[in-house]
């Protein structure tokens, strides 16, 4: 071990060792460094004073190594230093190794990151001619923070809350999108981990009725090149550079990790779960001649999934110009331990998974059999959090809707394209609409899943906010730089007549009609609802469906346009109100259309405007969907899974996606007395209690593009029915 000339005479060196990787404090008051690097020739500790970041204060060679993995203890370290490393090693990309000494590499363990986030010219391993480039990095490359052993934060009595995901309502947003414009909070709060935490932020998520936040990526990322070059900035955050670390950008404090506590903490007082949207199948490094910030530096081979006869090329099933090496034992090692410092250490209540198909592929095709999913099954700390993937990527194969192991729900990507095609009119399209509502039992039924492995959703923030989808019919991206190339052109959207906004009354009716269509139909599947942050508030992006870039007021919501949705806000807390005291929106079973078992009475129906059973003919028709479904209250589920059915717990839904109006005929015997709760064609969405009563009525009136929501108030619902064929 050899410190150089100008290191600090207060440091003593020992050799440390390899039972935890990144910076950790020992007993005796050092700090042991440990790092992997399987073809590296030497590795250097890099010390820098926090005064002078940008300059090198201490150069420590690390000459002990267990295996592949090389480590030092140094004493006289004090909490708030920074450090990163030198790893010296052949360059030869021939063969898949790319050793640049000169290039300051970021602990992949850091827990904090001192800015910058830029990918500055200077952290690029390659130059222009293609060759190693000999820029030292170290005065504009990331670097970790030596934090306290121990914190001391006080986490006092903090519970998680522990919802089901039937009971979740799971609300995506982005820390720093969320709260920027909300005026009532003080300005060095807004856009912050203390703003959303802030009381004024979750009274709001509270009384809306959301029980889980999830948030966009909040590990510490790098902006890309060609956005710096754009002045623009990867806004959305999947550019990962640090697992452990929260970003810094989003902390009102010189302390993000302590603020990220304070916020977990003051959610989870108020039941609210906290999920965080990870990236770990690829990193910001982006293609081999990228920037070099951390894995291609220390061991490229074992970190990237490389092509086997070109090993200087990435495979790259991401888009994103990299593909992670998830099943690489010390690649694997570091996800898990990442994933258990975020529940343990952190508090976080689960995670969504992007991309997640690239994280179970072995060696190149997807499979439930995946080291990563089986470690995760294992552990006793992860099995017992939230698991959520996004169910593709782009490689052979990707798309994998209702393909992953039991204990995992998934996006339902298929709900949310059927759900938009149901309400847009398309034909053939009722048959898996009718699936979709009940759960999507075609997809998540097989090794005993549930329907809550169906993460429902209309919106997320990759696409159109709800309030666009029925504005614009095409994608306007032109504010990305990309000439309107980027984004899906797919979006199964309409705008009424006029594309973008309009003061025709009309064109507005229909458009505020169709938006309470999408939330109800969302709130009265089976399954988990998914909420995108400003889908209440009438939130538009002005018709960018990839707004990956756009740091203002393109993706922050604008609360004072929110007010003129105040209406659309509270349908939403009572659509949330409704399933909470309708159990039979929340089975932990599958219909099965079949008598209960003791009981005369089916579990549901299915039937058509006429009130006659829908035949198959019916479920496949070409002509926009009309058709009523009856949810009866004698499941058994309620006796199983304890929720406790109540006298209003049979549901007649009556959907009408045709532009005219229709005359429905209710089914059921002849002492039933309906009472209507939700019908999104009135300007509230819900009725008066008792305003509006079927009583032994034979025809009700569903307005063209709305539904109706009836609750039984007398008699009983006796109808058996097959359950729905695969074919429909």
């Amino acid at each position: 071990m050899v410190a150089s000339p100008n290191a600090l005479e207060s440091l003593r060196l020992s050799a440390g060792d390899a039972r935890r990787l990144g910076a950790t404090w020992k007993p005796d008051g050092s700090v042991n460094f440990a790092v992997y690097t399987q073809h590296g020739e030497a590795v250097d500790l890099v010390l820098f004073d926090p005064a002078a970041p940008d300059r090198e204060a201490a150069r420590v060679r690390m000459t002990d190594r267990t295996g592949y993995l090389w480590h030092v203890a140094v004493a006289g370290l004090e909490p708030g230093w920074l450090y990163g490393f030198r790893v010296h090693g052949p360059w030869l990309p021939e063969w898949g190794l790319f050793f640049n000494a000169d290039k300051l590499l970021l602990d992949p363990y850091a827990r904090q990151i001192h800015e910058p986030s830029q990918a500055h010219p200077w952290l690029f391993g390659v130059n222009a001619s293609g060759r190693r480039d000999r820029f030292d990095s170290a005065a504009v490359a990331p670097k970790a923070v030596l934090r306290k052993p121990d914190d001391g934060f006080d986490w006092g009595e903090d519970q998680r809350p522990d919802r089901p995901l039937e009971n979740s309502v799971i609300y995506e947003t982005h820390v720093k999108g969320f709260s920027k414009r909300l005026d009532v909070l003080p300005a060095e709060l807004r856009g912050t981990y203390a703003g959303l935490g802030h009381e004024a932020s979750i009274s709001y998520l509270r009384d809306l009725g959301v029980t889980a936040v999830q948030l966009m990526p909040v590990h510490h990322h790098l902006d890309d090149d060609f956005l710096r070059q754009r002045k623009l900035v990867n806004y959305w955050g999947y550019n990962t550079i640090g697992f452990f670390a929260p970003e810094t950008r989003y902390a009102a404090t010189a302390d993000p990790v302590t603020e990220f506590k304070d916020m977990v903490r003051s959610l989870h007082a108020a039941g609210i779960e906290v999920i965080l949207d990870v990236v770990y199948n690829h990193t910001g490094e982006a293609g081999p001649a990228g920037p070099m910030i951390h894995f291609r530096g220390f061991e490229n081979l074992s970190y990237y999934r490389t092509r086997s006869k070109a090993p200087e090329e990435y495979q790259d099933v991401t888009g994103c110009g990299n593909t992670v090496n998830v099943p690489h034992s010390q690649v694997l090692r570091l996800i898990l331990d990442s994933l258990r410092y975020w529940v343990e250490e952190m508090h976080v209540d689960g995670f969504r998974y992007d991309l997640a198909v690239t994280l179970g592929r072995e060696p190149a095709a997807f499979t439930t059999e995946a080291a990563f999913f089986k470690a995760i099954a294992a552990d006793p700390v992860l099995s017992q959090v939230k698991m959520i993937a996004e169910p593709w990527d782009l490689g052979r194969g990707g798309y994998q809707v209702g393909g992953f192991p039991p204990g995992w729900a998934e996006l339902n990507g298929r709900y949310r394209d059927c759900a938009r095609r149901f309400w847009k009119g398309e034909g053939h399209v009722l048959g898996e609409f009718a699936t979709r509502l009940t759960g999507s039992e075609d997809l998540f039924r097989h090794n005993s899943r549930t329907p809550s492995a169906s993460v429902n959703f209309i919106a997320s923030h990759d696409g159109f906010p709800i309030e666009d989808l029925v504005t614009w019919a095409e994608k306007h991206n032109e504010a990305n730089g990309e000439e309107n190339r980027d984004g899906d052109s797919h979006n199964l959207s309409e705008n009424y007549g006029v594309e973008g906004p309009t003061d025709d009354p009309e064109i507005l009716a229909i458009r505020e009609r169709q938006c309470r269509n999408f939330l109800a139909t969302l709130f009265l599947s089976q399954g988990c609802v998914f909420l995108l942050a400003g889908d209440e508030a009438g939130r538009t992006q002005g018709g960018n469906n990839n707004a990956y870039c756009q740091d203002n007021e393109i993706s922050w919501i604008d609360w004072k346009r929110s007010e003129r949705f105040a209406g659309r806000r509270e349908f939403v807390r009572r659509l949330g109100e409704f399933r909470r005291r309708h159990s039979v929106l929340r089975r932990r079973q599958f219909f099965s259309g079949q008598p209960i078992h003791g009981e005369e009475f089916s579990d549901m129906a299915w039937f058509s405007a006429a009130g006659e059973s829908i035949d198959q003919a019916q479920w496949n028709s070409d002509i926009p969907g009309m058709f009523s479904v009856v949810i009866n209250r004698n499941s058994a589920n309620h006796r199983h899974n304890g929720w406790r059915a109540n006298e209003s717990d049979t549901l007649l839904l009556l959907f009408n996606a045709a532009p005219e109006d229709s005359d429905f005929h209710p089914p059921g015997g002849s002492d039933i007395v309906w009472e209507l709760a939700i019908d999104t064609a009135l300007p509230t969405g819900f009725a008066k209690p008792g305003e509006r009563t079927c009583d032994r009525c034979d025809t009700l009136e569903v307005t063209g593009r709305s539904l109706q929501v009836w609750v039984l108030r007398e008699g009983d619902f006796t109808h058996t029915q097959q359950p729905l064929s695969d074919e429909s």
